[in-house]
């Protein structure tokens, strides 16, 4: 699983349901990404309130378990042994048998708490790029366009389509790449490139929630792929 969000007791039902003969109702490991609220706090449901989980094993960066060691109440799923940190190191691949590998890459983001990752995903069959949240494209200092072209599937930030949706709030403060940016630094992709993309993690007033809105309709007319509830995506 990647990410704890706070929606991770269903989530992580969903998932386990994928391998309908298995015994476990815990997914065999957690990904995070970074120390914000959405990303991480699903973690408090492992612990001895909830379902009280067993060293299931959580792949964090240096910062991030730093975070989780000092701070209550995570400290206590460690020393409970709920959860079992696995420190990970920038661009060196977790092995997590002999056809799926997950590498950790650095994204510039807000990092009061941690450091930000997102992941490439290889699979036996083909690769994913995994960069729920990010500053902008152009701070980074990877070009994102070369990463879209490593892989078969590209699963990015598209928290805010233009920032009309928080209208009330200084979007300086909680910087992403628009999807109207987006789109249009991808704009010179081929429509086989621009099919890899799968737009994720939007806000909660986000108009590409929203299937029929002119802004979904958009996006898709333009050969790009909006993430939905159920999707799967095979590697």
């Amino acid at each position: 699983m990647f990410e704890a969000t706070p929606d991770i007791a269903q989530q992580m039902k969903m998932l386990t349901q994928f391998n309908a003969n298995g015994p476990n109702e815990v997914v065999n490991g957690i990904f995070l990404t970074h120390a914000h609220i959405g990303h991480y706090t699903g973690l408090m449901y492992l612990g001895k309130e909830a379902m009280d989980a067993r060293e299931t094993p959580v792949y964090v960066m240096p910062i991030m378990e730093d975070f989780l060691l000092t701070n209550g109440p995570w400290d206590q799923l460690v020393k409970r042994k709920n959860v079992q940190l696995h420190k990970m190191v920038e661009q060196v691949a977790i092995q997590l048998s002999d056809k799926i590998s997950v590498t950790p890459i650095v994204v510039p983001h807000r990092d009061e708490y941690s450091e930000t990752v997102g992941y490439h995903i290889k699979g036996p069959n083909k690769s994913a790029l995994f960069i729920p949240d990010i500053d902008k494209w152009d701070k980074w200092d990877k070009n994102i366009i070369e990463e879209i072209q490593k892989v078969d599937f590209a699963f990015l930030d598209a928290t805010f389509y233009s920032g009309k949706e928080i209208n009330k709030r200084d979007i300086g403060e909680i910087p992403h790449p628009f999807v109207i940016e987006s789109l249009e630094k991808f704009k010179g992709l081929t429509y086989m490139e621009k099919s890899k993309i799968v737009f994720i993690h939007f806000n909660h007033t986000h108009p590409l929630l929203n299937p029929e809105s002119e802004e979904s309709k958009f996006v898709l007319e333009q050969g790009f792929k909006i993430g939905r509830l159920n999707d799967v995506f095979k590697l």
